[in-house]
């Protein structure tokens, strides 16, 4: 007790006396645990993720939100899981969804979200690259506490026709500026997008540092994600043979160009930066596809390779450098530790399922018990508390190869199985792929089902859903004229009936 007191008392006294930070989330699409040099990456094409890992402190256990990518994307604007925020669905049992062009809805507008928060305290804040939340007026950056955007509310998939699907808007600030593949081309993995996120997110940050504003940056570039793309400076360049090899190596740079951004300006001291993914490296890609190292499986999953993810914090002079941190943390961390560290106190009138970890990433303390939920869709399937991990649920997918090459017998079950009764449990410190469950008759068995049941209970009591968000959709809300399609000469007719209907989800 007297520790905390004394951690709490120096972590009071350090926030009043800090300057609040800038904050910088790079988040990346569909990347993998195993794709990043730092994290044993045999191709090492990460120079610059791997030097920020040496300035700053990497996390073994770094999880998101879920395994999909507007879920995700929902958690960590938010700082709750999916099922309180409304980004899932209820038309079928543990079905992942997100947000295509027919989706109706979008983030719920009682949810508050990182920019909104942060602007209580001062912060300009802009999106570049891929939102993800809602495609509709309402639902888009600028309307939800975004100063200015530069990028996509959908993904970069395509080309369409234009007749039966539109192509998908680019976005600055408010107002379409062209679409991808016609105005913004993506041609056999070659596209310059990534470069233009990079000069946006130069172009902002020096402006911010003239203007001397605390300010957040979402970079979240969604060049990796299939179909990945890579501009002319590294296609085909990867030695991993692939265009998602050639888009990690992109990234990479434009994480360097960032960070080096900040150092030539004089104010790296000043910005807190946050590299993360929003799911883990997708399976059914197969070798076009992410590395998820050695764990079990990935997007769309609750095995360990859906969930954990890169996870590096950076913050020269506070966060200190080289350090490897086994905390459990989340993406949903985020958006309380910068709401603490910007003086901002959070709503009390909704759960957070993150955590400050200001006193983590500054090494004042040890790390902290907390549960980590694995949830697909409307069910949860496993909890983590400390080393030990408990499935409640376990289905990969009868149809589609989401665990390639990776048959556990009993563990990557193509239909789903309730296992509430009689879970599984893993030793993810002794055995972080999940191939050898943990004996029922063990006392680690024992130690795992006592750890982890009053956490689960207590979720469980408390827990009061939002709104499912993604149960419809309908042709006619897709993108066929957004706002400032006139001044671009790119607006395409408006289907004249609703084709209103449950989104048939089936993974």
């Amino acid at each position: 007790m007297l520790f905390r007191v004394l951690t709490l008392c120096w972590v009071l006294l350090c926030v009043k006396a800090l300057k609040k930070p800038n904050i910088i989330i790079m988040y990346m699409d569909d990347m993998g645990w195993g794709d990043i040099g730092a994290n044993g990456n045999w191709a090492k094409e990460t120079p610059n993720i791997d030097q920020m890992a040496r300035e700053g402190m990497r996390f073994t256990n770094f999880y998101t939100g879920a395994p999909i990518c507007s879920p995700s994307r929902a958690s960590l604007m938010t700082g709750r899981l999916p099922i309180r925020n409304g980004f899932y669905t209820t038309n079928r049992h543990a079905v992942n969804s997100y947000t295509p062009q027919t989706i109706v809805g979008g983030i719920d507008e009682r949810e508050l979200l990182m920019p909104q928060l942060l602007k209580q305290g001062g912060y300009k804040s802009k999106i570049i690259g891929k939102w993800h939340l809602g495609h509709r007026q309402q639902y888009l950056p600028l309307n939800r506490g975004f100063d200015e955007f530069f990028g996509s509310p959908n993904c970069h998939f395509g080309p369409y026709d234009d007749i039966k699907t539109p192509n998908l808007p680019v976005y600055k600030d408010d107002h379409m500026i062209g679409r991808y593949y016609t105005n913004f081309t993506i041609h056999h993995g070659l596209s310059n997008m990534t470069q233009l996120y990079i000069e946006e997110a130069v172009d902002f940050i020096k402006r911010q540092a003239s203007a001397g504003k605390e300010f957040l940056l979402y970079w979240t570039p969604d060049a990796n994600h299939q179909p990945a793309y890579a501009s002319d400076m590294f296609y085909g360049k990867s030695i991993r043979g692939s265009r998602y090899g050639d888009s990690v190596m992109e990234v990479d740079y434009g994480v360097g160009v960032i960070l080096k951004t900040l150092q030539s300006l004089g104010i790296d001291k000043d910005t807190l930066v946050f590299f993360s993914s929003d799911n883990g490296a997708e399976g059914i890609a197969g070798q076009a596809g992410g590395n998820n190292g050695p764990l079990l499986c990935g997007k769309q999953t609750t095995f360990e390779g859906g969930f954990r993810e890169p996870g590096i914090v950076w913050w020269p002079g506070m966060v200190p450098a080289g350090v490897v941190s086994h905390q459990l943390a989340t993406t949903m961390d985020i958006i309380v530790t910068a709401a603490y560290l910007a003086g901002i106190k959070l709503p009390q009138d909704r759960v957070y399922d993150g955590i400050n970890i200001f006193p983590v990433i500054s090494g004042k303390t040890k790390d902290i018990e907390r549960p980590v939920f694995y949830y697909r869709g409307n069910e949860l399937f496993a909890v983590r508390v400390g080393k030990y991990k408990v499935h409640y649920w376990t289905w990969t997918h009868e149809k589609y190869h989401f665990c390639p090459g990776q048959y556990v017998k009993d563990v990557t079950t193509p239909d789903q199985v309730n296992r509430t009764l009689d879970p599984l449990v893993f030793h993810l410190e002794r055995d972080p792929g999940e191939k050898y469950p943990v004996g029922k008759s063990s006392s680690d068995y024992k130690a795992a089902i006592a750890l982890v049941t009053p956490y689960l209970q207590k979720h469980r009591d408390t827990m009061v859903k939002g709104v499912p968000a993604l149960n419809y959709c309908d042709r006619m809300v897709m993108n066929w004229a957004p706002h400032g399609c006139e001044n671009v000469n790119y607006c395409l007719p408006v289907p004249k009936d609703s084709s209103l209907r449950l989104c048939g989800w089936d993974h």
